[in-house]
């Protein structure tokens, strides 16, 4: 039988729990444990490492939620201009909001919300009006006075005091947020800063996931993070000052390293005494390396994250998101695995579906996309636009019906139902486009499995979709990558549009 995980989860959260609570009771008195990366919803570590639980760091928090306060932290600049996190395509306010609520699902509440960077943004201030007429605590933290050079103006009443102290009650506090650069570290010193000042000895570390620090600096495993993390220009280097302390190579990213010895200095002024820490090594949580049970099979899983990062930033490119340097940095991690953006094995078959679609005159306006899906029994089936629907709702469709057996002539949307559909977009929401979305084509079926048996067999196949591989020759609509999110599936495409029209939402 063929070994499907590269990761063993179970191990990890009990390594990594083991060796938070040692940090725990290194620092008697409180611990502030900076999460880097997403806390909820890893899905790019569950791509790179098959049998990674993507919600394997709220499992661990859950464990420990008896001795352990949240604090979430969102910077104000990214709320005032309404920055978008990709995988949700929600704004990071919301994501924000999002976390609170699902944090609450598990049954952890967030002690309190940070916004850092704060100046009285109209934005930011709206959103802290918000939230505390929801009855949640919020603080706001302005930029550090002298920060990063001028040490002991950071360390002082006009840099860290001046900030509002979070009041928390357990003895390890969670620091988490939506994205990079929101404010984490600044918060957790600032709140090192006002305990040692009321005579509490804490101390800082940071929970990591990637760069893996005991996996070679150029693994695929690694080089997909910096395959994510291209567009703000991270990359991954040996930790010099963990090799000249310890005399082992260690793998960091560029950021923490260049900011040690800055950190180094603020945590020993804070301290009165000597940092932490020798390295930025050190100060990571990290016991991903050690669950790792299948090398091949995560370097090859990491291998195509590369190459669903190449499409995604051609596509974001060609959308004026990034800039070319960012696409040909990741064009030549491809190559340097040897491999090219084909070996993603839906890409060829889409590419196919949509020259046949072309050949048969099968298109839409004169736009002929394909559509591929792989299932996981290594089946790929096709799908292509009409002018009934959109590639993304062919390819679905077609692969719900083998999945559940049911014959290509069989229909699944009988003709009075898209005429319906049709009919409220042309003549009542005054739309253009006849075609259906894939959240439209979703909808029309869970109708037609009222009265279709064989809709309703298709409808319960849709849960099966979550993880395939699907690739479009055209950039999904609104509508089809709102769908293709909900269900889950890895999704790529060429950097071409679905259509002439320059306004598509």
């Amino acid at each position: 039988m063929t070994q499907t995980r590269a990761f063993d989860n179970k191990r990890y959260i009990k390594e990594q729990t083991e060796e938070i609570l040692g940090r725990v009771r290194r620092f008697k008195d409180k611990l502030y444990l900076e999460f880097g990366g997403k806390l909820l919803y890893d899905f790019h570590a569950a791509r790179v490492l098959p049998g990674y639980d993507p919600n394997a760091k709220m499992r661990l928090l859950q464990q420990l939620k008896d001795k352990a306060d949240v604090l979430l932290c969102i910077y104000a600049g990214d709320i005032e201009r309404k920055k978008i996190r990709a995988d949700f395509g929600i704004t990071y306010d919301s994501d924000a909001l999002k976390l609170i609520d699902d944090l609450r699902g598990w049954n952890v509440e967030v002690a309190g919300v940070v916004i850092t960077r704060f100046d009285n943004q109209p934005a930011a201030v709206h959103f802290k009006n918000k939230l505390e007429r929801r009855g949640l605590r919020v603080y706001t933290h302005r930029f550090t006075k002298g920060y990063p050079t001028e040490v002991d103006l950071i360390v002082s009443d006009e840099g860290y005091g001046a900030n509002e102290y979070v009041e928390t009650e357990k003895p390890l506090v969670i620091v988490t947020g939506p994205g990079p650069g929101s404010g984490k570290l600044a918060t957790s010193l600032s709140q090192l800063y006002h305990d040692y000042r009321r005579g509490l000895k804490s101390g800082y570390a940071k929970f990591e996931t990637f760069p893996i620090w005991n996996l070679p600096l150029r693994h695929p495993v690694n080089v997909a993070y910096e395959a994510a993390t291209a567009d703000i220009k991270d990359f991954n280097l040996i930790d010099p000052f963990h090799l000249e302390a310890h005399d082992e190579k260690a793998v960091n990213y560029n950021r923490d390293v260049e900011i040690f010895p800055v950190l180094r200095r603020i945590l020993g002024s804070i301290t009165g005494g000597e940092s932490f820490y020798k390295s930025p090594t050190e100060m990571g949580v990290n016991m991903a390396g050690f669950a790792i049970i299948n090398d091949d099979l995560a370097r090859e899983a990491s291998i195509q994250e590369v190459i669903r990062r190449y499409f995604r930033y051609r596509c974001e490119y060609a959308m004026g998101f990034t800039d070319k340097e960012t696409v040909q940095r990741v064009e030549l991690f491809v190559k340097d695995f040897q491999r090219k953006p084909e070996d993603r094995v839906v890409v060829e078959p889409a590419r196919q579906a949509a020259k046949k679609a072309r050949e048969d005159g099968r298109g839409s306006e004169g736009i002929y996309c394909g559509a591929a899906i792989a299932l996981m029994d290594g089946t790929i089936v096709t799908g292509s636009n009409s002018p009934l629907m959109h590639a993304a709702s062919s390819v679905v469709l077609h692969a719900v019906k083998h999945l559940a057996g049911i014959p290509e002539k069989i229909k699944l949307l009988p003709q009075f139902i898209t005429d319906a559909l049709t009919t409220l977009k042309t003549q009542i929401m005054n739309e253009k486009t006849l075609s259906l979305d894939l959240v439209e084509t979703l909808i029309a079926l869970t109708i037609s499995a009222s009265t279709n048996s064989a809709a309703q067999l298709a409808m319960e196949k849709l849960k099966d979709l979550r993880g395939c591989e699907v690739h479009l020759t055209h950039m999904p609509t609104p509508g089809d990558e709102a769908g293709l999110r909900r269900l889950g599936v890895n999704l790529t495409s060429d950097p071409d549009f679905a259509t002439k029209n320059l306004f598509t939402g």
